[in-house]
């Protein structure tokens, strides 16, 4: 990813510059301290903290501006819609996106493809058609597609992924076909950091007519987006894994599509008229947005935006690839322990294993030295079958993070292996 981003003279210059203390100071959880000891927040794919800014938004919503949106005709409502409608307008400049009607408001990147996959793929995706996925897929990138080709009677189709846990593109291009009707796909994978090459998968669907939904919940922590250059059908993303609240996300989608897609639910704001026979829909994007939005999730989500672009995403990017570099570097010195995801472009993720001691216990040993990682299956299942192994402890990476947080987590590591000598 840093090639794409500048030249290796450039990528030094860009980590040099970059201020993280500055960051840091940005995020008063950082101050804190557990078990007595720093805290090193290490855990960003699962959540990442938040600035006081966002903070502050969420605040302010509840102490100046609490109401309902839409239709109010008083001030407070007035001043929650327009603080809603203006997170809208962030969230389409921070993606690129042609259009503000283009940004749907959801719980969250699961309900975004989930919505999709129960829109769009009821009405498109019939009995003997096939929807393309890899290995490397989330939870919530698989389960939504498998209860889709249940109800369709359809076929999931699966492309490998290599020992470094890279995608096997030979096998997407031989399993992309004239029954493919729509592929999903990460941008970032939570549990290898792997970055997808999205360009080969998104102009091989397009030569066929194929559109594609990317999983970019990993992702818009770390690099800048821009879904008309990647050209993706579909975007979707969390909140709560770009520095701001849990409870809300955005899914993406090309105008031309979400206007041929039916309502996913039901209820107040989605509707134009209604009665006893028949009902008609709102426009985009409230067709999908039924019922009491998120106000303050949205208005902090727009708070969270405005943070990730007032930050040189860019720099910021160029640092943790040196910080996931350096860390690649540090956890391989440790006597017994393995990484598990080596691709050659990779996004602020390590996971790996230690010999003899399950990753359960990784973690609660580094938590007792303030050291907070994942430890489990990462809701992909599938990606510890195919490494074969039960689990592993993940250190994951955001902009806030330095040297020295690795240094502690190899130090912790050199603690559990006391632990269990």
């Amino acid at each position: 990813m840093v090639q794409t981003l500048t030249n290796k003279r450039g990528a030094k210059s860009a980590a040099r510059s970059f201020d993280v203390e500055r960051v840091r100071a940005d995020f008063p959880i950082l101050k804190e301290k557990v078990h007595g000891k720093p805290l090193v927040y290490l855990d960003n794919a699962a959540t990442t903290q938040k600035p006081q800014t966002v903070i502050d938004a969420i605040l302010r919503y509840y102490t100046s501006e609490c109401a309902n949106v839409h239709r109010g005709v008083h001030v407070l409502s007035e001043r929650a819609t327009l603080d809603y409608e203006g997170a809208r307008n962030k969230v389409r400049r921070f993606l690129n996106a042609e259009l503000d009607r283009e940004i749907i408001f959801v719980r969250g990147a699961t309900e975004g493809i989930n919505l999709v996959a129960a829109s769009y793929g009821r009405k498109f995706v019939h009995a003997g058609d096939e929807i393309l996925i890899t290995a490397l897929e989330h939870h919530s990138n698989i389960v939504p597609w498998q209860l889709l080709c249940e109800s369709q009677a359809a076929h999931l189709r699966v492309v490998p992924i290599d020992d470094r846990g890279e995608v096997m593109l030979e096998e997407f291009d031989r399993l992309l076909g004239p029954r493919t009707r729509l592929v999903a796909v990460a941008h970032v994978s939570n549990s290898l950091g792997t970055v997808v090459p999205l360009s080969h998968i998104i102009s091989s669907a397009h030569q066929i007519g194929v559109p594609v939904l990317v999983d970019g919940a990993q992702a818009t922590a770390h690099f800048p987006i821009d879904v008309r250059a990647l050209d993706a059908d579909f975007y979707v993303l969390s909140g709560h894994k770009m520095f701001g609240p849990t409870g809300i996300g955005v899914l993406y989608g090309k105008a031309r599509l979400l206007e041929q897609m039916p309502p996913y639910q039901g209820g107040g704001d989605m509707i134009r008229t209604v009665s006893f026979e028949k009902t008609t829909y709102n426009d985009l994007p409230y067709r999908f947005e039924a019922g009491t939005p998120h106000v303050e999730g949205v208005i902090g989500l727009g708070a969270a935006v405005d943070y990730l672009m007032s930050v040189d995403l860019g720099a910021a990017a160029v640092y943790e690839q040196e910080l996931l570099r350096y860390g690649t570097e540090a956890l391989s010195k440790v006597p017994g322990l393995r990484l598990i995801g080596t691709a050659s472009e990779k996004a602020g993720v390590l996971s790996f294993i230690l010999d003899g001691i399950h990753p359960h216990d990784i973690g609660t040993i580094l938590d007792r030295e303030g050291i907070a990682i994942r430890a489990g299956h990462h809701c992909a299942m599938p990606v510890m079958q195919r490494f074969n192994v039960p689990a592993t402890a993940r250190a994951s990476l955001a902009l806030y993070n330095t040297h020295e947080d690795i240094d502690a987590l190899v130090r912790g590591l050199v603690r559990v292996r006391e632990v269990f000598a």
